[in-house]
Parts: C-alpha cells; structure tokens; sequence
C-alpha cells in the first residue's frame, strides 16, 4: 500500500548554492550535507531541499515543518554594523531567500527548527544583533577549532523551556560557529546556554514549537530534536 503524505511530514530544509566538484562535474550547486536528510528521515519526515531561488515562499506553503540550516555569515548589514575582519562565505541573496521564507513560516504559525545560521537569521529577522567573531568575545576557539572540524562541549538547558523537555538538562554536543546572538530579539526567549555564557539555543515565545539551536544536531547522534520537529507536525 503506498505511504499517504501524512505519514510522512513534509519538512522543508533550506539549503546552499556553492560550487562543488561532483562525478565528472565541477559546477555551482544547490546543496545541503546528507546528515540533514538522514535525520529528517530517522525521525520520520519526508525531507524537501529548498534553495534560495525564485520565489521559496511559494514551497513554505505546501510544508509541515522547516529547518533553517546552517551555512555562512549572515550580511551584518542586516543588523545595522560593519562587518568584521573575520566574517565570510556572505550570501546575499540566501540572505533574501531565508529571510523571507522565515516570515512566511512564521506567518503561518509552521513548526520550525534553526540550526546554527537559521538561529541566528531568526534573532536577526526578530531585531536582534550578533557578535560577529565569537572567539574576541569567549577568548577560545572551542566552538569552532578548525575548517571543517566540529568542537564538542556541553550545553546546558533552560529548565522549563520547549528545548529543556526534549533534551533534558542539556548534553555535549558538535559545535561549528564563529559567532553568536549579542542581543536577544524581542519575542525570543534563551533556552540553552554553553559553560563560557554563549547563547547556544532560543525559542519564540508563544508558539508550540519554533526552537533554534546554535550547535550542529545533524551531526551528533541522536535525533530527538528532529523527532520533536516531525511530532509536532
């Protein structure tokens, strides 16, 4: 018999276009890491790769869920500052594409899960600000310690937040960022915390599931918070 839609949520996750070299190509491409895909598929969604093109709203539509990947640095500008000297990969229009593909989800009150940069695009779009080199802020590069390797620390929950009772107290967990919220947006409430003060997960006040965490989920073990994400689609 085949499986109906509803057994399987739609989860829509965006993603990148940069070059990649593939078989015998080497062209830009619409991408995403698979553990994205795995995950959603552990817990029992049906994922749906959005890139940032044409008019991505249209899709949130059709969804049950969403994911905000991770991916470069967010245009500051955005938050009204110059950027860094160290700030880079900037996207502008995955800053376009994100940006308005968040307000469309949250206009139609869609569950919704930030990783890593789709924490920090939902702080931005809310009014917040980011420190743009976490390491001048912290004094370590625990959260990042080199290109293309994850840090693992432990993060610890906000008792009684969303995040706290899917997680527990909070656990170790891969960490690849640069940089972090500064100021809290109006709307959004602190849910996890690492040992050194970052701000590592919020949620949006009010909602039955709009979750954002700083760390990788996609690349540790477990998947609860994907399973969270698909339950309450």
């Amino acid at each position: 018999m085949p499986t109906s839609r509803r057994s399987r949520p739609l989860i829509g996750i965006t993603c990148y276009v940069e070059p990649a070299r593939f078989t015998v190509w080497d062209m830009p491409a619409a991408l995403l890491p698979y553990r994205y895909v795995d995950m959603v598929i552990r817990a029992g969604g049906q994922p749906v790769l959005i890139p940032p093109a044409g008019d991505p709203r249209e899709v949130v539509r059709r969804l049950d869920g969403l994911i905000l990947a991770g991916g470069g640095d967010i245009d500051p500008a955005r938050y009204g500052q110059a950027p860094h000297e160290r700030i880079s990969h900037i996207r502008p229009f995955r800053d376009e594409a994100e940006f308005a593909v968040l307000e469309e989800a949250l206009e139609a009150g869609l569950p919704s899960l930030g990783i890593c940069r789709g924490l920090q695009v939902l702080n931005v779009a809310m009014g917040g600000t980011l420190h743009q080199h976490l390491p001048d802020v912290v004094g370590h590069e625990g959260h990042s310690p080199a290109p293309g390797r994850y840090g693992r620390l432990p993060v610890k929950t906000v008792p009684g937040t969303a995040l706290a009772g899917v997680l527990g107290e909070g656990e170790t967990v891969p960490h690849y960022h640069h940089q972090a919220i500064d100021r809290l947006a109006p709307g959004l409430t602190v849910s996890a915390h690492a040992e050194d003060g970052t701000i590592e997960a919020v949620e949006l006040d009010g909602r039955p599931f709009a979750l954002a965490v700083q760390w990788h989920p996609e690349a540790g073990e477990d998947c609860l918070l994907f399973e969270a994400l698909v339950g309450a689609c």
